[in-house]
């Protein structure tokens, strides 16, 4: 028997887990996610119990999935909830253990520096079933898709409202044991999304100077909750969860300047469009309606002059910058240059490159100058939902 130190390649020891015995799997784990979850699942294992955090505040964050949870259900796996779970451990019936600091994540599995232990011991094996049975003992009933609809609603209600920071901890956490811990950063499972957008703020005609005060545009936009769209085109394009980077027409030079991020919510007929009160409010909304909500934003502090060049990504990455034009290139048809690609647009969709470049050059940013703070985003104020919408 053998007990051996792994620091990567955790996917590969999952996989030999279950080819070893899938008749029982246990499986202790704060952070699981989608994609993680359908891989585990694709080894079959035939019956399966986990243990993880049921704080909504994580979902709305998203460090773990609520879908991914229901897949799990879907599957038959049984699942448990305790509060401030923080250790991992994947036990495969009688043949091995897996004691590790890899979530149950695509970025855990595959991307970390994970540390762990594989062991085929019986005493370790033994001492990990032990301490599983102790925790599934304490976690309460089993989770039930009912729970799942509950929290999906509640969930995106916040969402939708911009994810204030100050309405987390009534978000609830449902596991046992403790109290939660919430985390008020941009969700870091968002960083690298399926989708990125460059969304764009102001027109050619009324750029503004990179002097301009970062907070003074997020008052008038009102961008750290919702995007907004013209109205003879909704943007059904953004998907759940799109990186949505946020910039500003900028002149001396002319220039497009992004200034913040986002994670977007796709557009849902009636409570992403504008009411008559916002109109009146802001009577621009009048033309521009349509809305792709925010959450979880942030801002580099100060001016203008703080964020990025979106002339310094198309200069470097050519048509490489957007997903139009690779597609075009590729096909040897239509236009290539990236500055052709976004007029008379309200957003360019980016490149898995330019999504790559532009995530690394606006956190240098951040670092460098600061965010703007959460107080001042919440003395602009953050919205109310449509009543239909507001149940949760």
């Amino acid at each position: 028997m053998s007990s051996r130190l792994v620091d990567g390649g955790w996917t590969k020891e999952l996989a030999e887990g279950l080819v070893l015995d899938s008749d029982n799997l246990r499986v202790i784990c704060p952070f699981i996610k989608r994609r993680a979850v359908e891989r585990l699942l694709s080894g079959a294992p035939k019956a399966m119990r986990a243990i993880t955090r049921f704080s909504l505040a994580d979902f709305a964050d998203g460090v773990s999935d609520i879908s991914a949870l229901r897949s799990l259900l879907v599957a038959g796996a049984q699942v448990r909830g305790i509060r401030n779970l923080h250790a991992k451990l994947y036990v495969f019936g009688q043949r091995r253990a897996i004691v590790t600091s890899a979530n149950l994540t695509e970025a855990a599995l595959s991307k970390n520096h994970e540390f762990g232990v594989v062991s085929d011991d019986p005493e370790i094996i033994s001492a990990s079933e032990a301490y599983f049975e102790k925790l599934w003992a304490c976690g309460g009933p089993n989770l039930t898709v009912h729970q799942l609809d509950d929290w999906e609603r509640t969930v995106a209600n916040h969402l939708a409202r911009g994810a204030p920071h100050h309405s987390k901890e009534s978000l609830g956490d449902f596991g046992a044991m403790g109290d939660a811990v919430l985390d008020s950063s941009l969700a870091s499972g968002a960083i690298e999304a399926e989708q990125a957008y460059v969304k764009f703020l102001g027109e050619g005609s009324n750029r503004v100077p990179l002097s301009f005060l970062v907070r003074d545009e997020v008052e008038s936009a009102l961008c750290h909750w919702a995007l907004t769209y013209p109205a003879n085109k909704r943007p059904t394009a953004v998907k759940d969860g799109a990186l949505m980077f946020i910039s500003r027409l900028t002149h001396d030079p002319n220039d497009i300047i992004i200034f913040g991020r986002a994670i977007g919510m796709k557009y849902v007929l009636g409570r992403d469009d504008a009411s008559a009160a916002e109109i009146e409010a802001r009577g621009w909304k009048d033309a521009w309606p349509r809305y792709i909500r925010v959450h979880h934003a942030e801002f580099v502090a100060g001016t203008m002059a703080n964020g990025v060049s979106l002339n310094a990504l198309m200069d470097e990455l050519s048509r490489d910058a957007f997903i139009s034009t690779q597609r075009n290139y590729a096909s040897g048809h239509g236009n290539t240059n990236p500055y052709n690609a976004y007029r008379q647009q309200a957003a360019v969709q980016l490149s898995s490159q330019g999504q790559k470049w532009l995530t690394k050059r606006l956190q240098l940013a951040l670092d460098r100058h600061g965010r703007l703070p959460q107080g001042e985003l919440d003395k602009i104020g953050w919205p109310t939902l449509p009543t239909e919408w507001a149940k949760n």
